[in-house]
């Protein structure tokens, strides 16, 4: 289904999930499913991303080596791909939210021209 005009790009949306799921990570490694539950958590619910969205961007963050991962046993005994961030990973993240502080002043200032 194609975005609607006043959606953000698809590349905006795409690098702002990858973002997130680098600082999800930053705290801890989890797999996909505790992935999902801390961004709704961390946005209060307003955040939900399907596995259509999370694993893509798993699969990308893992091939610029931003994260790497491994198959571990979950509290409940399950198997279940654990993902971890890098050192990569970590400026990796520190740059992308950089960019996005520059970018959201940017926007608020074309926002608030008159």
């Amino acid at each position: 289904m194609p975005l609607p005009e006043s959606a953000p790009s698809r590349d905006v949306l795409r690098g702002t999930l990858d973002m997130l799921i680098l600082k999800t990570l930053s705290l801890e490694p989890m797999h996909g499913w505790a992935i999902t539950q801390r961004l709704e958590q961390l946005s209060r619910e307003a955040l939900r991303v399907g596995q259509g969205s999370l694993y893509p961007a798993l699969q990308r963050l893992e091939e610029r080596g931003w994260v790497e991962s491994e198959w571990r046993p979950t509290d409940q005994g399950r198997r279940a791909k654990y993902y971890e961030l890098t050192p990569a990973g970590r400026r990796a993240l520190g740059a992308e939210a950089e960019n996005w502080r520059k970018y959201v002043e940017m926007v608020d200032q074309i926002l608030r021209t008159t």
